[in-house]
Order: C-alpha cells, then sequence, then structure tokens
C-alpha cells in the first residue's frame, strides 16, 4: 500500500507538470510579443522537464509492485493491454497511455487558456503553490523527491516572478487591462481551493514524510497572493465555493481535448520513438 501510494503521489506532481506545460505550449508562436513568446515557451519545457523527472521515477517504483498489483492499478485500457505482457513501463507511457480518469492533476492546470490576462492568472495561482509545494519537497525523507525538487526550485522560483510581475503589470496598467486580469482571476478562484485539498494520497505522503503538510501551506499561498494583488491594485476574490477532483481522476472536459492533441502520436503508432 505504501509503494502504490507513492506512485499515486508521484503522478499528481508529474500530471500538473505536464499539464500546465502543455497549456503554455499553446502560446508558442502567439505570445503578444517576440520576448514574451519566447519566455513562456521556455517555462513550459521547465515543466515538461520536470514532468519527466516525476515519471522516471513513478515509472520505476511501478516496475517494482507485485505482478498481481500491476494489473489493477490503472484503469486505461491502453496500459492495462502493454501490463498484461509483462513489459516494463516508462516514463512515456505514464504520459501517453493512461486515460483521462487516470490523470490526476489539478483541475486548475487544465483550465483554458482563453486570453493573456486568463493565462496568467492561472499561471500565478499555481506558481504561487508549487513554489511552496517545491521548497517544502526539498525536505522529503526520499532522497529521489527531495534532488527533484531542488533542481526544479529554481525554475520554479523564476516562474513565480514572472507570473507576479505580470499579475501587477495587468492590474496596474490600463482601465481595461485591469478590468480583464481580475475577471480572469475571479473566475479562476474556485479551483484554488483544491490546492489545499488533501485527499487520501496526500495524508499518506505526508504521514510518511516523503510529502507536504499542503494545508499548512494554505497561509503562506494566501499571503502572497494577497500582496501581489494589492500592489497590482486588484481585489481578492470573494467566491467561497471550491471545485475539486482533479487528484482522485474527476475532470474538466477540457483534459480530454488536451489529451487527444497530447497522445495522438503514441496512440496512432503504438511505442514509435523518435
Amino acid at each position: 500500500m505504501k509503494a502504490e501510494n507513492k506512485i499515486k503521489y508521484l503522478l499528481q506532481l508529474a500530471d500538473n507538470a505536464l499539464i500546465i506545460g502543455h497549456r503554455l505550449s499553446e502560446w508558442c508562436g502567439h505570445g503578444p510579443i517576440l520576448e514574451q513568446d519566447i519566455a513562456l515557451t521556455n517555462m513550459s519545457l521547465d515543466h515538461l522537464g520536470q514532468a519527466r523527472s516525476w515519471y522516471q521515477y513513478a515509472a520505476a517504483c511501478f516496475n517494482e509492485l507485485p505482478h498481481d498489483i500491476k494489473q489493477t492499478f490503472f484503469a486505461s485500457p491502453a496500459l492495462q493491454s502493454k501490463l498484461s505482457t509483462d513489459k516494463v513501463i516508462t516514463e512515456d507511457d505514464l504520459a501517453f497511455l493512461r486515460d483521462a480518469w487516470d490523470f490526476k492533476n489539478l483541475l486548475l492546470t487544465e483550465q483554458l487558456n482563453k486570453d493573456w490576462a486568463y493565462t496568467m492568472a492561472r499561471a500565478f495561482y499555481y506558481d504561487a503553490f508549487n513554489q511552496l509545494n517545491y521548497a517544502a519537497l526539498c525536505n522529503s525523507k526520499d532522497a529521489t523527491i527531495a534532488a527533484i525538487a531542488q533542481k526544479s526550485l529554481k525554475e520554479v522560483n523564476y516562474h513565480l516572478r514572472w507570473s507576479s510581475e505580470w499579475i501587477i503589470r495587468l492590474g496596474d496598467g490600463t482601465e481595461e487591462s485591469k478590468q480583464r486580469i481580475q475577471q480572469a482571476l475571479n473566475d479562476l478562484w474556485p479551483f484554488t481551493g483544491e490546492l489545499f485539498t488533501a485527499v487520501a494520497t496526500d495524508a499518506i505522503a505526508y504521514e510518511e514524510a516523503y510529502g507536504t503538510p499542503i494545508l499548512a501551506q494554505q497561509d503562506a499561498w494566501m499571503a502572497k497572493v494577497s500582496e501581489v494583488l494589492s500592489r497590482a491594485t486588484l481585489a481578492m476574490p470573494t467566491a467561497t465555493w471550491m471545485q475539486q477532483g482533479g487528484k482522485e481522476g474527476r475532470h474538466t472536459e477540457h483534459l480530454g481535448y488536451i489529451l487527444a492533441e497530447l497522445q495522438f502520436m503514441q496512440r496512432a503508432y503504438p511505442g514509435m520513438e523518435w
């Protein structure tokens, strides 16, 4: 059970990085100016690199499980088919052969780009959480988790600084930019509650000292969000009802469209390699 839970926890981290990275990559060639287009594309690659590290470790842990547990771990037919042949699972299998119900990413990460304001609001909410989470993971009892977090933290710190500056720039800019970023922040706010919703996987990870106490990070996250919004002359959203379910495989329709694009090549040509 402990080994199974660690894999689920690693998949949460990996799926968050993969899906937010994919969303940011959709801006490649469409950014408002060349400099920001390149910056956003580079950050999407940062997330992809983090996802790859988490998937590699998750795959290594999964391949050590007993055969009978492997057979029931995932619900996705493509993975079940590969497992029936006793082949080892790779990082690519975890990214490209799982269906939406096996993904554990936060609902926030899969929300539409819509426009620059929505992209910045989503990035800022996630980056503020991610920075706290990775900083805490640097102290994980699991040496591999701690090493991945330490390697990634410099990138995560930059992501938060960049998205924070854009929130301030839009909020303290023109009347239109202020209205649009405020609307984006308000609309995405109901997806932030899940950041600090501890499901069973989180609780066990914390008890076993390889995960983080996400509930204890909420005050620091709120303080950071409040600070940046105050500097941007923006109002804190007031909605109290929160969306949840992503960590347990219940997603919005948006994830299906992401996976249809992300997984097409591997599904159309099984086992292909570059």
